[in-house]
This record gives structure tokens, C-alpha cells and sequence, in this order.
């Protein structure tokens, strides 16, 4: 942010813009971040911003965005025996068709909450005579850690440790949304946390092939005011680009230590996003030379037969990622959904849209 900007005068040059906008014109952003999701809601800046700016969420959220098969996946191996589930706490309580992790944990199932997959590494050379599998949910941001992580496995020798690979890679999803006739958007707050991975080459085709503009963006609510005005000016003079307002955090060329680790241990591959579907390169796996450490290989999972339904009947999960619809407009939000009896992962996540909603928003309609 500029020095001396505050959001008071951050206000008034996003409605100074916004009169700018053609008449009848609604300019729909999209954060993708659900950092910035929670940083909107607690300060009110949907509340703040003028009525033809409207600010949605999108699927920023690692653990609303995994897929109920692969919550099947892990359930499996949390019920097999000698297996300890290693598990960042975000997973505990998300609800697939079988349950959640914290009701196979009070089974009796071995469930380990960790702050990091190195501590997940430290079990496994805790329990030598148990099988540690790690639990790798997350973007961009946190698959380096998790591939420092199975090299330093490998390199140990440990032979009772394993990693369920669901990370997501956000520019897929993006291009996926921008390809669904039911989204309609005009520009994006992007990630700022990934963006310190990626830089801003991955992004660039968002004007080039879309003509939308993006801006990277901190985490600070004047932070995301200033990318507001950033994309309003892009979208008034018809200029999309990929900008950087995230200074302090981000370089043009991203972090190439964390990508070259990223690119040594894992290999794009297809994955099922929730209320996506399947995207094609949006996943990572660990590439061959590391396959000793793939649960999924290891334990020679297979996708549950029959079908696997993705949402509870009446849960709009899938909808609220995708931007067609906010939680007050899901039917069980607040009623059969609220953090204490979760019937969708954004109500459980930190990061989920309907958890920011339920806590902070005053939905006020439209």
C-alpha cells in the first residue's frame, strides 16, 4: 500500500471509480484466498464498497475445495490397521459420506493433528513399527514444505512414511471458472500467499486469453481496497493485466527455490475439486522416483465403488465455490449448518466462505 493512503480516502477513489463505470454496469470481483474472504467479512468492506461493486468468494479454501472421494480415500486409510493419520486440524471435522476424521478418530482410528507434515516426519521416526501417512492439503503455498518434507524422508531412509498428495494448483481452477457459462466475472483478487510461489507468469493468462485483469494482493483491508481500485482502473480503461499490489510479499518471479522443489518431487496431474469437477493439471503427484512415499501407491488405494455423493441434499457448497451463490442463499445455512454441525466443509475450514459468513457478514441482499 502507498504510504499516507488510509481507507478512508482507499473509499473514495473506488467510488470515484465506480461512477466512472457504465450506467447499469456491475463489476463482479472474485477473491480467491480465504484469508481475504475472512479479512472482507470481519471489515466489512462488502458493506463499504458502492453498490455496483460487488466482491465474490471463490474456491480459496484448500480443505472446501477437496473432493468427497478423497475424503473417502483417507477415511479408508484411517480405519486400516497400523496406520496413523498425520492431519492438519482444518480436516478433523469435514463430513463425507462416511464421516469425518474426529468420528473415526473416537472409533479408535490413530489420528494425529500436526502443524506441519516435518512434524508428521518426526512421528514417523517416533513410531518406527507405525505407518505415518500425512494428510497434504493446500495450494501452491504449501506444497514446497511438503516436498522438502518427502526428500528429507527419502533421504533418511524412513520406510514407514507416506504422503496422500490432494494439493490444488490455482491457476487451472481459475481458467475452469472462466470457462463456465454460470460465472460471470470481471476480475480477481489473487493469492497473495501463492503468488509468493508462482510470481506472476502462471496468472498471465487471465488477460491474454480472457481480457480480465488480476491483482496480487496482501491481506490487510486497505491492501484489498487498493486491488479494488487497481482492477476498477484496469476495467475503466480497458487495459487487463496481472498487477502486483502485494509488494512487501511478492516478486515478479516468485520464489524459484520453492518451484524447483515443487517441480523435483511432484508432477501435475488431473483432480476432482469440489463443485468443479475434474480439472485437468490443477493436482499434483509425487512423480516416480518418490512413489515409495504415495500413500495412494503405497496402500494401493482405488476410488470407492458406487457412487459418492459430493454434498449433503440441500448443502450448496459446490455453488458458494464457484461464486453462483452466497451462503445465505444455500437453504441450510445457519439452520441444518452452522460451525458446531457442519453439513459442508466451508462451514467447518477457517477459511471457508460460509465460516466467514456465519461469523462476520451481515448479508444486506442482491
Amino acid at each position: 500500500m502507498r504510504p499516507g493512503t488510509d481507507a478512508a480516502q482507499l473509499v473514495a477513489r473506488v467510488e470515484k471509480l465506480a461512477r466512472r463505470l457504465p450506467a447499469g454496469k456491475t463489476v463482479h470481483i472474485m477473491e480467491v484466498c480465504g484469508t481475504h474472504t475472512h479479512a472482507i467479512g470481519k471489515s466489512g468492506l462488502r458493506q463499504l464498497l458502492p453498490g455496483n461493486i460487488r466482491l465474490i468468494s471463490g474456491p480459496g479454501c484448500p480443505v472446501c475445495v477437496t473432493h468427497d472421494r478423497e475424503i473417502a480415500a483417507y477415511l479408508d486409510l484411517a480405519e486400516r490397521d497400523n496406520v496413523v493419520i498425520a492431519t492438519f486440524g482444518d480436516l478433523l471435522r469435514v463430513p463425507g459420506v462416511r464421516g469425518s476424521l474426529a468420528e473415526a478418530r473416537s472409533r479408535g482410528a490413530a489420528v494425529k493433528v500436526v502443524y506441519s507434515p516435518l512434524e508428521a516426519l518426526q512421528l514417523a521416526e517416533q513410531y518406527w513399527d507405525r505407518e505415518i501417512v500425512f494428510l497434504a492439503v493446500g495450494f501452491e503455498t504449501t506444497a514446497p514444505t511438503v516436498g522438502m518434507t518427502v526428500k528429507k524422508a527419502k533421504e533418511k531412509g524412513l520406510g514407514n512414511f507416506s504422503v496422500l498428495s490432494m494439493h490444488k494448483l490455482v491457476p487451472p481452477v481459475l481458467e475452469a471458472l472462466l470457462l463456465d457459462d454460470q460465472v460471470r466475472l470481471d476480475g480477481f483478487i489473487l493469492p497473495g500467499h501463492v503468488c509468493t510461489i508462482t510470481g506472476v507468469v502462471p496468472f498471465q493468462f487471465l488477460p491474454r486469453r480472457f481480457e480480465k485483469g488480476g491483482v496480487i494482493t496482501g491481506f490487510e483491508p486497505c491492501d484489498i481496497l487498493q486491488a479494488v481500485a487497481m482492477l476498477l482502473a484496469q476495467i475503466i480503461e480497458g487495459r487487463p493485466a496481472v498487477e502486483i499490489q502485494y509488494r512487501p510479499g511478492v516478486r515478479p518471479e516468485g520464489n524459484p527455490l520453492a518451484r524447483q522443489v515443487m517441480q523435483e518431487v511432484f508432477v501435475p496431474q488431473e483432480a476432482r475439486w469440489r463443485g468443479l469437477g475434474q480439472i485437468a493439471a490443477s493436482g499434483l503427484a509425487l512423480r516416480e522416483q518418490f512413489r515409495a512415499y504415495d500413500a495412494a501407491f503405497r496402500f494401493s488405494l482405488r476410488e470407492p465403488a458406487g457412487p459418492v455423493l459430493e454434498k449433503k441434499p440441500g448443502c450448496s457448497c459446490g455453488d458458494i465455490l464457484k461464486g453462483i451463490r452466497i451462503p445465505p442463499q444455500c437453504p441450510l445455512f445457519k439452520t441444518a449448518c452452522t460451525p458446531a454441525n457442519p453439513a459442508g466443509p466451508c462451514m467447518v475450514s477457517s477459511e471457508g466462505t460460509c465460516a466467514a459468513y456465519y461469523r462476520y457478514e451481515q448479508y444486506r441482499g442482491g
